[in-house]
């Protein structure tokens, strides 16, 4: 479990496909502080540390993860957002967040508001996936507030703090970004489809 508040930024190394599966390696300043099988968000995706060297570890993606995310798209250079697990007894200081993406979305545009900065998304509405206006979303493992919810598309706006320690600087219109949508909103989505 996660709460979408981005710890740190890694920079992807190393990619080795290996059959279906994708080896990536990361360099990050919290390397020293991981171990062999803990779990790690990487831009949303819940992936565990197979190796450790150095200021680097690797994980692993298998065929599911590559198919429903856009770790399959990395490449060597790219930034990615870093949270570990969050600890029992710790401030749920973002939402509720599993590590499990849903669904990929594309940026469609990028707004500058006066010292913030307010982004729209599209998604593929066939996957049953809902925004709730002023509820939780994670974007590339942000948790965020949803604003301007549509049917296929929402915004969020970013202040400077996670526009300077995520990848969001990095967006342009047409990234590809993880989606994550609230528990909670999956289940009302759920009940309300079953009714």
């Amino acid at each position: 479990m996660f709460t979408g508040i981005i710890e740190t930024l890694g920079n992807v190394v190393e990619i080795r496909k290996d059959r279906d599966n994708l080896h990536i390696t990361v360099d990050s300043s919290i390397t020293n502080e991981l171990k062999i099988d803990q779990s790690i968000s990487h831009n949303g995706i819940c992936l565990t540390v197979v190796n450790i060297q150095d200021s680097l570890y690797t994980v692993t993606a298998i065929a599911e993860t590559i198919q429903k995310t856009n770790i399959g798209d990395w490449k060597i250079g790219d930034i990615i957002n870093l949270e570990r697990g969050m600890k029992l007894g710790d401030r749920l200081d973002g939402h509720i967040v599993q590590g499990h993406v849903d669904q990929t979305g594309n940026c469609i545009a990028i707004e500058e508001a006066n010292g913030s900065w307010n982004y729209t998304f599209e998604y593929d509405e066939k996957l049953n996936n809902i925004t709730i206006e002023k509820g939780s979303i994670t974007v590339n493992g942000v948790s965020l507030t949803v604003v301007n919810s549509k049917k296929n598309q929402f915004s969020v706006s970013i202040i400077p703090y996670t526009f300077e320690n995520t990848n969001f600087k990095d967006f342009k219109v047409e990234t590809k970004i993880n989606l994550e949508f609230d528990v909670i909103g999956k289940y009302v989505s759920r009940l309300y489809q079953n009714n």
